[in-house]
């Protein structure tokens, strides 16, 4: 089997799952249409990615019971088919339930498991293939800006809907065609390339969901990949508005930003995930942990211009791709790649709840620049624990290792 072609394949269904993230298009022309508030509106989108995120917990079980194939083109019929319904709603609960629910556990299903599916193909390049995998995810939501764009200004909100999934549809359905299941043994070597040094060269034991939790490993690296998304995704919504407020930009340049962030964004998880490769994973999210610090203390404290602004947007945008797509590899690493897509659907919760702190965080303290006091300080801790962190039983191993070559070595033992 050509694993190139799984890559085809998947490239094409994850740039058909990353469309929702062209939501905030949407929101001030259903607000037009209907009269509902905008923020109202823009609470749909929270819901696409909790649900998002919370679909992850049952698609390894999914993927087990129908097949990966199988699940892929569901879960791209159901996408599809909740943004065409959406073009009849007329309440907001429907917009919550269909755009917000139906949609976000769908595109969950799909990205979970086609992403871990890739990356059991190429054991030896995880981090570049998770970059190439969740770039595509990005350049969608790029190229999409300006289809849904288009189609907005053409036929309107509602009909914009049934393009959108009609198009969506057919890209994953279509994308599935490509892909194959991988199979992956009990004992599972992952050696990594010669003059790489990502953690660990190699995997003694396959964790299972329950093996993984009892290990303090699974929780540290929620608690990071919960800050790292939560710097990220607050960011996205609310770019436009740091640029009006607090840069003074016109409504126009701040919208600019929208484009950044998923350029930057994108090319975040090629150049990170492939370095990850080279220079090791954790050294990777430490150094974007302390970028995103430095920009979003930036941001908060030093009065802002057109240059200062753009450069911090960028800088977080891009640390927030390499973050969200270096992950997978480091669970891989950590706990094997047998059960990857149960394991980071449990470390991949960490972005559901990331998605929602952020505005929660902002509303209880009042605005931006204690939220981003807050998220520096997140940064700090996430970037020690990344510092420290070793791959589960690395103490254990060395000191087995350390026995034995004691043991066939008398010479070293009796010096």
């Amino acid at each position: 089997m050509n694993r190139w072609l799984i890559v085809l394949g998947t490239i094409i269904v994850q740039m058909g799952l990353g469309t929702i993230y062209t939501w905030s298009l949407f929101n001030q022309p259903l607000s037009d249409r209907f009269g509902w508030d905008v923020s109202s509106v823009a609470i749909t989108f929270s819901i696409t990615s909790f649900a998002l995120a919370f679909a992850t917990l049952f698609a390894g079980r999914l993927q087990e019971r129908w097949g990966l194939r199988r699940l892929i083109r569901v879960a791209g019929v159901v996408l599809g088919l909740g943004l065409i319904l959406s073009s009849q709603v007329s309440s907001l609960t429907l917009l919550y339930l269909l755009a917000g629910f139906v949609v976000g556990f769908a595109d969950g299903t799909a990205y979970i498991t086609s992403l871990s599916n890739l990356i059991k193909w190429f054991p030896e390049r995880k981090g570049l293939i998770s970059g190439i995998s969740v770039g595509a995810f990005g350049t969608g939501s790029l190229l999409f800006k300006y289809v849904n764009s288009a189609l907005i200004s053409a036929v309107g909100p509602a009909q914009a809907f049934m393009y959108w999934g009609i198009i969506v549809l057919v890209l994953v359905v279509a994308g599935s065609f490509l892909i194959r299941e991988a199979v992956v043994r009990e004992q599972s070597p992952v050696t990594a390339k010669e003059g790489a040094v990502s953690e660990p060269a190699e995997v003694h034991h396959e964790y299972t969901v329950k093996e993984m939790l009892r290990t303090k490993e699974a929780y540290m690296l929620f608690g990071i990949f919960f800050t790292a998304c939560m710097s990220g995704l607050y960011l996205i919504g609310i770019v436009k508005d740091i640029g009006v407020q607090l840069a003074g930009l016109n409504v126009a340049t701040a919208a600019n930003a929208v484009a950044m962030v998923a350029i930057f964004n994108t090319a975040g998880r090629i150049i990170l995930g492939a370095l990850s490769d080279k220079v090791g994973r954790m050294k990777v999210i430490a150094g974007a942990l302390l970028v995103t610090a430095v920009a979003v203390m930036t941001l908060s404290l030093v009065p802002l211009n057109f240059g200062i602004f753009f450069a911090c947007v960028a800088a977080i945008a891009f640390c927030f791709g390499g973050n969200i797509t270096v992950f997978p590899a480091i669970v891989a690493d950590y706990f094997g790649l047998k059960n990857q897509s149960k394991n980071y659907g449990v470390i991949y919760q960490g972005f559901g709840f990331g998605a929602l702190a952020g505005s929660f965080i902002s509303a209880l303290l009042g605005g931006f620049h204690l939220t981003f006091i807050v998220i520096a300080v997140l940064c700090a801790v996430s970037l020690l624990m990344a510092l420290i962190i070793t791959p589960p039983g690395t103490s254990l191993r060395a000191r087995d290792s350390h026995n034995k070559q004691m043991q066939f070595n008398p010479s070293s033992r009796a010096s």
